[in-house]
């Protein structure tokens, strides 16, 4: 803050009576300053309060999306295993449907 702000840019001691005005006017001038520290330190508790629910959200927010990729890995580690358990029954039929043609041919031959 300034002086000016404060009023008392323009003190004048040179006597008794300027000097307890300045006095009265530096009195003032530290009511002012007290006034604008305790706004101050309110809007910085106020911030710091903030500032710990962004992070405590934060914190949830990639808990949360941890726990959601985990669920999908899981999902598709049991559809990969599925695909495979399939794919496995489709080769093992593709192999009997040929040797059942190999065992007719023989048969004919």
């Amino acid at each position: 803050m300034r002086s000016s702000a404060l009023g008392i840019s323009s003190i004048n001691v040179s006597d008794s009576n300027k000097a307890s005005e300045a006095i009265k006017l530096c009195d003032n001038g530290i009511e002012k300053v007290s006034s604008f520290r305790s706004v101050l330190g309110a809007y910085q508790n106020r911030l710091e309060h903030t500032i710990a629910n962004l992070n405590n959200t934060s914190e949830n927010l990639t808990a949360a999306e941890s726990r959601i990729k985990d669920v999908d890995m899981a999902k598709e580690m049991m559809n990969f295993s599925k695909q495979n358990i399939l794919s496995q029954a489709a080769q093992a039929m593709l192999t009997q449907a040929n040797q059942q043609h190999q065992g007719v041919l023989q048969l004919l031959r």
